[in-house]
C-alpha cells in the first residue's frame, strides 16, 4: 500500500472526501467501483470523479492504496474516531475559542438528541467525572 510520511497528520478532508471515508469506514477496504456504487445510491456521481477523488485522497494521506491487485483497493489511513477527534478539535479551536462547553451547548441546541444519545452523554460525563476524581486522589 502507498504510504505517506508519518511527519504531519493528513489535511482536513473536504465534504466529498468525508463521504468517501464514511463509505470506507463502513464497508472496509474497497475498490473504486464499490465506493462509486455506494455513492451512486444517494446521488449521481461519475466513476472517474470517484477515482480522481480517491487518487487525491491517497496523495494527501487520507487513504492507503493497495496496488497488488489489478483493481486497486483503498482503505482509510486513520480510524473514524481519530479523524472525528481531529475535526472536532479543529472546530473547537476555530469556532468556539477552545470551549468544549459552548460546543456541546450549540450541538445539543441545534438538533434534538434522542433519549439514547442523552443517556450516552450522561454516562460519558459520569465517566469523565470519575476519572477527574481519581486524578485528584492520586495527586493528594
Amino acid at each position: 500500500m502507498a504510504r505517506r510520511p508519518a511527519a504531519a497528520p493528513p489535511p482536513r478532508p473536504t465534504e466529498a472526501e468525508l463521504e468517501i471515508l464514511g463509505i470506507l469506514w463502513k464497508q472496509g477496504p474497497s475498490t473504486v467501483r464499490a465506493v462509486h456504487d455506494a455513492m451512486a445510491g444517494s446521488r449521481p456521481v461519475g466513476y472517474t470523479t470517484v477515482l480522481k477523488l480517491l487518487q487525491i485522497m491517497a496523495e494527501k494521506g487520507l487513504v492507503r492504496r493497495d496496488e497488488t491487485e489489478r483493481a486497486h483497493v483503498y482503505a482509510p489511513s486513520a480510524p473514524a474516531e481519530r479523524t472525528q477527534r481531529r475535526l472536532v478539535a479543529d472546530l473547537l479551536d476555530r469556532a468556539f475559542a477552545g470551549s468544549a462547553a459552548r460546543l456541546v451547548q450549540q450541538a445539543l441546541s441545534s438538533r434534538r438528541a434522542s433519549h439514547e444519545e442523552i443517556a450516552n452523554i450522561r454516562r460519558l460525563l459520569d465517566h469523565m467525572e470519575d476519572d477527574m476524581e481519581r486524578e485528584r486522589g492520586n495527586r493528594s
